[in-house]
C-alpha cells in the first residue's frame, strides 16, 4: 500500500498535517451559494431596550438568511410588537410571505422576557407564536431557538440553528478541540493539548463526545462530558487506537484498534468495557459509521486493493462493499434518515464531498474544491459540514445535500481548522 492511502486514513494513521495557524476567533460565515425559490420573510426589529432586541433580531435574520432557504425582505426601522394588527397589504406589497414580529420585557429578577408572534402573510393567519424567558448571556440561544420555529413552521422540518458543531484547531504548539454554536459564534475549547487531536464524534445525547487524543503519545480513544468537563479512557490497547464513533442508542462506539495486528473494527462499550473483535480483514479497516437504525456499520477498507466503502452488520457477518466508481472513495457518512451517505471520492487527483442515494446508488459530487474531508451531516439532513482547503489553509464549509447552497465557515487570524463533526438535536 502506498503512502499517500496510510496518510490518507486520517482517522487511522493520525499522521495528520495539520497547518499551523491560530483560531481562537468564532467562525465566520459567507454564503457562497443559494439555492433557488428561497421563501421571502420580513423579521421586524423587537421593541425593548436597543442593544439587547438589535441583537436577538440579528441572530434571527443571520439564522435564516444563512440556510439558503430564505429572501431577507427588509422589515424597516420600525419596532412592531408582538400583539399588533398586522398590515397585511402592506407587507403583501414589499414582498414578504412571512412576517416575525415580537418584543423583549425585562423581568423583575433582571433576565427577559421574549414574546413573538409568526404570521403568514399570504393567508393573512398567524402560524404561532411563543415566549421565552432569558439571561443577556443567553441572547444567541434564544435568537436560534426562534430561528428554529421559524423555520420548521414555513418549511416543516427542524431547524438545526440551534445545534452545536465541534471541531480541531491548530495554533503553534497547541491543538484544541473546539465546540461552537452551529453559525460558529460562542466557540469555546472543550480540550487542549500539545499533541494532536482528531476524530471528534458527537454523542446521540448531546452531551458527550468521543476523539482521539495522541496526549501520551499515542492514540487514545476518550469520551469528553462537555458539562462536567471531565473524560474517560473509552480505548487504550497496544497500538493504534483510533476513528470513535457512536451507536445511535449512545452505548457503544465503533473504533478501529490495532492491537491484534493490522487496523480492525471493533465494538467497545462507552465506559471502555466489553471490547469485541466486529471484523477481520488482511488490509486496512478504518472510518467506521453507523446507520441510523443501528444494524449496519459502514467503513473504508482497502481490503479489495484501493480505498472503498463496505458495510457489515453491527453485530458481525457478510461484508458488502458499496461504492464501485471510482478507485479511491473514503470517509462514509449516513444521512440521517439513512438513505443517503456522503463520502470523499477522488476525482481527477481532486478530493471531493460525493452522495450517494443508497437505493439507487446514484452518486453527485456536491463540491468545487479538491482537498475535501470528514463530512458529517446536520441532523435534520439538510446541510452536510465537512473541511477543506482554501489558500493553502484548512476551513470549514458546508453545502446542502442537493448541492444548490454553499457556505464556508473560514478561521478569522489565518487559523487551520479540520476534523468538523455536527451534533445532535438540541435536548
Amino acid at each position: 500500500m502506498n503512502m499517500q492511502m496510510r496518510t490518507s486514513f486520517r482517522s487511522l494513521s493520525a499522521l495528520l498535517a495539520l497547518s499551523a495557524g491560530l483560531a481562537h476567533a468564532q467562525l465566520s460565515v459567507e454564503i457562497i451559494g443559494a439555492g433557488a425559490n428561497r421563501i421571502p420573510v420580513a423579521v421586524a426589529d423587537f421593541p425593548g431596550e436597543r442593544i439587547i432586541s438589535q441583537a436577538l433580531t440579528s441572530v434571527i435574520r443571520n439564522d435564516l438568511d444563512r440556510s439558503g432557504l430564505f429572501r431577507m425582505v427588509d422589515a424597516g426601522s420600525n419596532a412592531i410588537p408582538e400583539n399588533a394588527a398586522i398590515a397585511w397589504g402592506d407587507w403583501r406589497s414589499r414582498g414578504a410571505d412571512a412576517l416575525a414580529v415580537g418584543q423583549v420585557l425585562p423581568t423583575a429578577d433582571g433576565r427577559f422576557e421574549t414574546r413573538f408572534r409568526l404570521h403568514d402573510i399570504q393567508k393573512q393567519a398567524q402560524l404561532g407564536g411563543t415566549a421565552l424567558l432569558h439571561s443577556s448571556s443567553q441572547l444567541r440561544s434564544t435568537g436560534h431557538r426562534i430561528a428554529d420555529f421559524i423555520y420548521e413552521k414555513l418549511t416543516g422540518e427542524p431547524g438545526v440553528f440551534s445545534t452545536r458543531i465541534a471541531y480541531v484547531v491548530k495554533s503553534v504548539g497547541r491543538f484544541e478541540l473546539q465546540v461552537a454554536d452551529a453559525d460558529g459564534g460562542n466557540a469555546q475549547a472543550a480540550f487542549a493539548s500539545s499533541e494532536p487531536i482528531i476524530s471528534p464524534s458527537w454523542a446521540p445525547d448531546g452531551n458527550r463526545i468521543a476523539y482521539v487524543s495522541f496526549q501520551t503519545k499515542k492514540p487514545v480513544v476518550y469520551v469528553h462530558d462537555l458539562a462536567a468537563g471531565r473524560r474517560h479512557v473509552a480505548a487504550n490497547f497496544k497500538g493504534s487506537n483510533s476513528a470513535p464513533a457512536w451507536s445511535p442508542d449512545g452505548r457503544r462506539l465503533a473504533l478501529v484498534l490495532t492491537k491484534d495486528g493490522g487496523s480492525q473494527l471493533y465494538l467497545v462499550n462507552a465506559d471502555g468495557s466489553g471490547v469485541t473483535r466486529l471484523a477481520s480483514s488482511a488490509g486496512i479497516d478504518t472510518e467506521p459509521n453507523f446507520s441510523p437504525d443501528g444494524q449496519y456499520i459502514y467503513f473504508t477498507s482497502d481490503r479489495g486493493g484501493s480505498p472503498q466503502i463496505y458495510r457489515i452488520p453491527a453485530t458481525g457477518g457478510d461484508v458488502k462493499r458499496v461504492t464501485f466508481e471510482g478507485s479511491y472513495n473514503t470517509s462514509p457518512r449516513l444521512s440521517p434518515d439513512g438513505k443517503s451517505m456522503a463520502y470523499i471520492s477522488r476525482n481527477s487527483g481532486r478530493f471531493q464531498l460525493a452522495l450517494m442515494d443508497l437505493a439507487s446508488k446514484q452518486t453527485q459530487i456536491l463540491t468545487d474544491s479538491s482537498k475535501d474531508e470528514s463530512p458529517s451531516f446536520a441532523p435534520n439532513g439538510r446541510m452536510i459540514l465537512y473541511a477543506t482547503e482554501i489558500g493553502g489553509r484548512g476551513v470549514l464549509a458546508a453545502v446542502s445535500s442537493d448541492g444548490r447552497v454553499k457556505l464556508k465557515l473560514p478561521a478569522i487570524g489565518g487559523g487551520d481548522v479540520r476534523e468538523p463533526s455536527w451534533g445532535p438535536f438540541a435536548k
